[in-house]
């Protein structure tokens, strides 16, 4: 596995398209990781893999003191553009969540909301997380779960264009006794919860067509054929259907992820 061109591939994928159309679905979820963690007024705390700031923004918001960073210079200036604009003092900075540029223990909490889990060395990012957070404090993060709606609609994705051999499964982070495998040794204690947010369109056409505007999925859909295209629609609107609460021809699905909230032995 070819590492720096895969993070060079997640660099140009995560800067087509437009991020704030997924990043404002996300949002709640930046809530839920920041009431989790007890975040509260001037603890020191890094949003890692920040995307264009959902959590940090949230964190700076009860009034900590918050650094962002992410590995892809187009999330860093969206998230630096976002921050200003909401009246938030956020220090922004380019980093990758595999080798954070930060001393040992310089941080109260680490957060990461659907950003880490898709570090292509899972064990390498969980330990430098911990290296840069202080003894006994928190690390909270989110994935989708396999099972799940968003689950499985990034295995679909994965079909139609497969990563490189060795590359461990994304949603394994959605896995309990997976991140409980992998903290092991790094967290005194590991308290993991199932949760869900809700995601609706008007239509699955709608659903189909806002995927493609952002991130991955737009360089992804370039590169396929027209069948492949149809086929790979054809396979979300199956898993749509499955997943569907609405009976009207709107989209209503819960996406299942889990909340994973750990601290660091003291």
């Amino acid at each position: 596995m070819d590492v720096e061109k895969l993070k060079e591939g997640t660099r140009k994928g995560w800067s087509q398209g437009d991020y704030s159309l997924i990043s404002e679905r996300l949002r709640p979820v930046a809530h839920v990781l920041v009431d989790e963690c007890a975040i509260s007024a001037g603890q020191e705390v890094l949003d890692a893999a920040a995307g264009d700031g959902n959590v940090a923004i949230a964190a700076a918001e009860e009034g900590a003191s918050v650094t962002a960073c992410d590995i892809t210079p187009m999330m860093i200036e969206r998230g630096r553009e976002r921050s200003e604009a909401e009246g938030v003092d956020i220090e922004w900075v380019e980093g990758d969540v595999e080798a954070l540029p930060f001393a040992d223990e310089s941080f109260e909490c680490v957060t990461s909301a659907f950003g880490l889990f898709l570090a292509p060395r899972p064990e390498l990012a969980a330990r430098e997380v911990f290296r840069v957070l202080r003894p006994g404090g928190t690390f909270g993060m989110t994935a989708w779960t396999r099972e799940g709606f968003m689950g499985q609609v990034f295995e679909m994705n994965s079909r139609f264009d497969p990563g490189p051999p060795g590359l461990p499964a994304t949603m394994d982070w959605g896995n309990e006794a997976i991140v409980q495998s992998r903290l092991e040794g790094l967290a005194g204690s590991v308290r993991t919860e199932r949760r869900t947010l809700r995601w609706e369109f008007d239509a699955p056409e709608s659903y189909w067509n806002f995927l493609g505007k952002s991130g991955p999925t737009a360089a992804r859909r370039a590169a396929l054929e027209a069948g492949q295209l149809e086929q790979m629609r054809a396979a979300l609107f199956e898993i749509i259907d499955r997943f569907n609460q609405a009976d009207d021809g709107s989209v209503s699905v819960e996406g299942e992820y889990l909340l994973t909230v750990a601290r660091k032995r003291g």
